[in-house]
This record gives structure tokens, C-alpha cells and sequence, in this order.
């Protein structure tokens, strides 16, 4: 049965988790900033020491593709070519943002619209928009927050914001009934598996040689004061 390893940075989290047949044997969440470097490779090893499953024994690598960080997801794309390249494996990536509104789809009682959200700096944000059972009806996007964002969907019904971009939202629409916020939502390998293995068995494969997180917007460096 199909072992896939899946690896999480494009935010503040570092994850990684391993599934086997689509079920979830292990998965370690590091909530610690700039982490990455210097422990993705650890908690790799250590999540394939625990869980007694050996490199040779993995299907794929999928990796949480975006959008966020830049820096987290070069560290995250370069883990995961490397170990694609190493073990002659299938590569495949998983949108970030479709990996936190699956997270919630099966408690999302109330049937609501999903909005994950990714700090995107200043009063951008990374977002997507999907239906109740997590069908994307906005693309992933880069969107400035203003007084009328999601008007049109808050219109409709109620509508779930959540992820790390969310608080920015939060002082401008939750006035409004219908905007619902959602706390300590994080990006996490668990679903990024969990959507992998949807697209294992579709076979719907990213080429390892090609593959480019999907950034949406170009770099920006940080400029001291």
C-alpha cells in the first residue's frame, strides 16, 4: 500500500506527515518562525524512525505548494525534489490554500463558503474561495483588503475565514453576521496528504525536474530601517 510523505512550509509552520493508503500514521506540527532550514531534514528522519517505515518504502513526496512564504516554500520545493530525485519517486504538489479548506470541510456544519486566507504583508492576503464541500469557486489569488472584500459572497451566506491571514479581515467584516471567523487554523502536512493521495490515485503527478511552487506574486526583499 502507497506510503506518502508530505511536507508543510509555507508559513510559519514547519509539518511533515506520513500516510499510508490515505490513513494518517504520523504527522509533526513545529510552530516556530524561521525553522525550516535547520529542521525539516530532522523531522523527516524522525517521523520515518518513528512510524518504521524505511525511504525505499515511500510511494511519493507531496509538498504544500503555495502560495506563501517565499523562503519556506524554496525550502520546502528543494526537500522535496531532492528526495523525489534520490528515490526515483513521483512528485506531487497540493495548493496550500485548497490543503486548509479541505482541513475543514467535515465541520463545516453550518454550510458555509471556506475563504482560507495566507498573510500576504501589509493588508494583502493570499485567499481562494470555495463551496461548502471545498470546490473552488475563486482561484488562489492575491487580494488588499478593503471595507466591500466578499461582499458578494457574504451577501449569499455565511462565509468561514480562517488561516493566518484572516485576523486582517477580522476588525473590517466581522460586524457582519455572516462573516465568521475561525481561530488557530494552521496550514498542516495531514491534509496536504490527505489531498496527495486523492491525486496519487488519479496519478496526477507534478515532474520533479520542472516543478515551481506557485509564489503568486514576485519576491520582495526585506529592507532594513
Amino acid at each position: 500500500m502507497p506510503h506518502i510523505l508530505s511536507i508543510e512550509t509555507t508559513t510559519k509552520t514547519c509539518s511533515i506527515a506520513l500516510h499510508n493508503n490515505g490513513h494518517l500514521i504520523t504527522c509533526q506540527d513545529l510552530h516556530v518562525a524561521q525553522s525550516h532550514a535547520e529542521s525539516l531534514m530532522a523531522m523527516i528522519q524522525h517521523t520515518l524512525a518513528i512510524s518504521r517505515c524505511n525511504k525505499k518504502d515511500l510511494a511519493a513526496i507531496a509538498v504544500s505548494a503555495g502560495p506563501g512564504s517565499y523562503t519556506g516554500l524554496r525550502i520546502g520545493a528543494s526537500t522535496a525534489q531532492g528526495l523525489g530525485h534520490a528515490l526515483h519517486i513521483p512528485l506531487i504538489a497540493v495548493n496550500t490554500l485548497c490543503a486548509m479548506a479541505h482541513s475543514i470541510v467535515p465541520y463545516n456544519h453550518q454550510q458555509a463558503f471556506l475563504c482560507p486566507m495566507i498573510d500576504a504583508r501589509r493588508m494583502e492576503v493570499y485567499c481562494l474561495v470555495t463551496d461548502p464541500q471545498g470546490k473552488i469557486l475563486v482561484e488562489p489569488h492575491p487580494h488588499i483588503v478593503r471595507s466591500d472584500s466578499f461582499a458578494t459572497w457574504i451577501a449569499r451566506g455565511p462565509v468561514l475565514f480562517f488561516g493566518d491571514g484572516a485576523a486582517k479581515c477580522q476588525g473590517i467584516l466581522a460586524h457582519q453576521p455572516q462573516a465568521i471567523f475561525l481561530e488557530d487554523v494552521h496550514p498542516s502536512a495531514q491534509y496536504v496528504g490527505e489531498v496527495a493521495y486523492q491525486k496519487f490515485q488519479k496519478k496526477d503527478f507534478t515532474a520533479v525536474d520542472t516543478f515551481t511552487p506557485t509564489y503568486l506574486k514576485a519576491f520582495q526583499e526585506k529592507v532594513a530601517n
